[in-house]
């Protein structure tokens, strides 16, 4: 698992813009308007070979009339919990406030590593306006400037020599499995379901994340291992508000699973919160398996499951490969069945092809459609290799890596899974420049 750092502070110092800078994305939102960021965001992030994943906060602040504003403290606060290293973020323009004063004393408070930096120093003249901040009684200050670059390669030099080292994992066969969804699908009732039944052997293992048990249940006589059992089962009523926050929940579970299993309410159809749980499992790399439950609920004829499959194929088009299944946890149907499609979906997930099969299929695939030209010149794609497996990775060498639209590079990666017999997992596809011969 990597180390986790968290960005606090009050509302527009900055934070995004230093969670963009750290990632080198452009995942955060950023605007002048106190208040933009609300969830936490999530990125991974490496430095000098260190990686680790920086979370987003939003702003921390006093403003308990408005609505959202105990829930936004909450999640702060919760980031901080989870929290390997927190960097508090001060404004160097708008110097100390009653805020600020509040958050240095709850880190004061804690026994994990802080730093202190202060943002908006856009060079060595604007480092006066450290002096403001000595009244916090914080050391050291580190000066830095978001969205210029100024003093981040000190920052994040000290940064990366505090986080812990993830120990290597020992050897393990057994296929991961993590349950996630929103709240009230089901995930609670299918793991009791799964747990609870006699032809499962049940024993607990301890988890790699905090207060986390995994939980190892044998079906015909093969382990499997489900991620976060000890959080997952706990039933709360969740309110309306927060319910967006439990995509969070899910992102440590996904973190270390080999395939998500992607619960829905068959009864309410495919959601907004549905579509981002799945997107987070898709950027992650994570085979899927969707599974729509509740089915005892819907009322069906002959064509009724079809006509399921085929709105959730049309709501989730990234997710084409997952192959959907309807279930009740409630009464049992169909849930080992996830097995049988478990197999089939990991064998898939942890194929390797030859460097020479792959590049035979990609010539076929490349003589039927080639690629469009960019800036007037023909792009050419010379050869392929696979990198990696879970999921399978392709290098793909090129004369222009830049040139290779979007739209072509998912006919390629479609064809790969067609051709490969990959339909049932996703695939990785980099393009790289081909480095000319000296």
């Amino acid at each position: 698992m990597k180390p986790i750092v968290a960005i606090v502070g009050r509302p527009n110092v900055g934070k995004s813009s230093l969670f963009n800078r750290m990632t080198r994305s452009r995942k955060a939102l950023v605007d002048n308007l106190p208040g933009v960021t609300r969830d936490r965001i999530y990125e991974d992030a490496e430095w000098d070979e260190t990686s680790f994943t920086v979370v987003d906060t939003g702003g921390f602040s006093d403003f308990e009339s408005e609505e959202l504003g105990p829930l936004v403290r909450y999640q702060v606060i919760q980031a901080m919990e989870e929290a390997d290293v927190i960097v508090m973020l001060f404004d160097g323009r708008g110097g100390v406030t009653p805020v600020d004063i509040d958050l240095v004393h709850r880190l004061r408070q804690s026994s994990k590593p802080v730093f202190y930096s202060v943002n908006k120093i856009d060079g060595p003249k604007h480092e006066s306006a450290l002096a403001d901040f000595f009244v916090l009684g914080v050391d050291p200050l580190y000066p830095l400037s978001a969205e210029h670059g100024y003093g981040m390669h000190d920052f994040m030099d000290a940064l990366t020599a505090v986080l812990p080292r993830s120990a290597p994992e020992a050897a393990d066969d057994r296929v991961r499995l993590a349950v996630i969804g929103r709240p009230n699908v089901g995930k609670s009732s299918l793991i009791n379901r799964l747990l609870g039944d006699e032809r499962l052997v049940v024993s607990e293992i301890p988890g790699t994340t905090r207060d986390a048990i995994d939980t190892v249940c044998t079906v015909n006589q093969k382990e499997y291992v489900l991620i976060d059992m000890a959080g997952i089962r706990r039933k709360k009523r969740v309110r309306d508000k927060l319910e967006k926050f439990s995509i969070m929940k899910a992102l440590r579970s996904l973190s270390r699973c080999d395939i998500a299993l992607v619960m829905m309410d068959a009864s309410e159809g495919v959601t907004d919160q549905d579509a981002n749980i799945a997107g987070y499992a898709l950027e992650r790399g994570r085979a899927c398996i969707i599974l729509l439950n509740k089915w005892d609920l819907v009322e069906k004829d002959s064509k009724t499951t079809e006509q399921y499959v085929n709105r959730v194929r049309d709501r989730l088009k990234f997710l084409r490969f997952a192959p959907v299944l309807t279930v009740s946890a409630l009464t049992g149907q169909r849930v080992f069945k996830i097995f049988d499609w478990v197999e089939t979906v990991y064998e898939q997930y942890t194929t390797r092809t030859s460097t020479g099969q792959l590049n035979r299929v990609l010539e076929g695939i490349i003589n039927q459609h080639q690629p469009p030209s960019f800036r007037g010149k023909s792009v050419k794609l010379y050869y392929a290799t696979q990198v990696s497996i879970a999921p399978p990775t392709f290098v793909c060498f090129v004369n222009y890596p830049e040139g290779v639209h979007y739209t072509y590079k998912r006919y390629i990666i479609n064809r790969l899974q067609e051709e490969l017999g990959l339909y049932m997992s996703p695939i990785r596809l980099i393009f790289r420049k081909r480095e000319k011969k000296k």
